[in-house]
């Protein structure tokens, strides 16, 4: 996705850490058109799969997973950061996701609902990191005795070990950028990339 690069190169800003702010047009302020442009993307990618649900985290994957969720014609679930008092405690599934960014550890949960053995989930998440959140949620999903089909990542940061980690527990990531490098506060991408992958 050549728009997404030319967004992440001239509106992002890299802070220590290796931490790549992009509130500009992805997770606080948010590009319609760009969001959309994206979601075609993984549907594309990931059409054949016979989906029947897309999971998120909140908050930030909660806007490509809706557009995703509605070209499928799917439910989106998004997993919470806390329980409402309305789900009782053993009516939910749930996962412990540390935050790389922000550096804590959150218990993640999906409501026993609207998960189910029947279910072919494809997982949407802004960044992948270390991808401990595309782990979590996968743990949710086989909790439900369903399957994970796929994991669609808007940008990933390949110089870190999530694609690997994900790939060996049999998740299948699609990302729509992969960055190389962020050394030196400069932006270099996987020149290799041909395509989405």
């Amino acid at each position: 996705m050549k728009l997404l690069e030319q967004m992440v190169k001239n509106d992002g800003k890299i802070y220590s850490g290796n931490v790549l702010k992009v509130d500009s047009f992805i997770n606080h302020q948010i590009n319609a058109k760009l969001m959309m442009d994206m979601a075609k993307s993984f549907y594309d990618y990931f059409k054949e799969e016979k989906i029947t649900k897309i999971l998120t985290i909140e908050s930030s994957g909660i806007a490509p997973a809706i557009l995703v969720a509605s070209l499928f014609d799917v439910p989106m679930i998004f997993a919470k950061k806390s329980r409402p008092i309305t789900l009782d405690h053993n009516s939910f599934y749930s996962a412990e996701v540390h935050s790389y960014t922000k550096n804590i550890t959150n218990t993640i949960i999906v409501s026993k609902d609207f998960l189910s053995k029947e279910d072919r989930v494809l997982i949407i998440d802004d960044f992948l990191a270390n991808g401990q959140a595309v782990l979590g949620l996968s743990q949710l999903v086989n909790q439900s005795k369903g399957k994970v089909v796929g994991a669609g990542i808007l940008i990933e940061k390949s110089f870190q070990n999530g694609r690997k980690y994900l790939e060996d527990n049999g998740i299948k990531v699609c990302s729509l950028c992969r960055i190389s490098s962020l050394e030196n506060e400069n932006i270099e991408f996987n020149i290799a990339d041909d395509e989405i992958r």
